[in-house]
């Protein structure tokens, strides 16, 4: 279950290479973690879903 803090996806790899996610007010925001500035991508909910969805999660 997502919250209003970043959480790291579980399919991260040990090299550092992952993404977080949180709830945001009008959906879901995503970033890179290794990037020191990362940009912050924003998906609807029926967008995330779909995606977990199609990743098999």
């Amino acid at each position: 279950m997502l919250t209003h803090t970043w959480r790291k996806s579980s399919r991260s790899g040990p090299n550092g290479a992952c993404v977080e996610a949180r709830l945001a007010v009008e959906g879901v925001e995503i970033r890179d973690t290794k990037l020191t500035v990362s940009p912050i991508l924003h998906a609807s909910r029926a967008d995330w879903a779909s995606l977990l969805r199609t990743s098999g999660r």
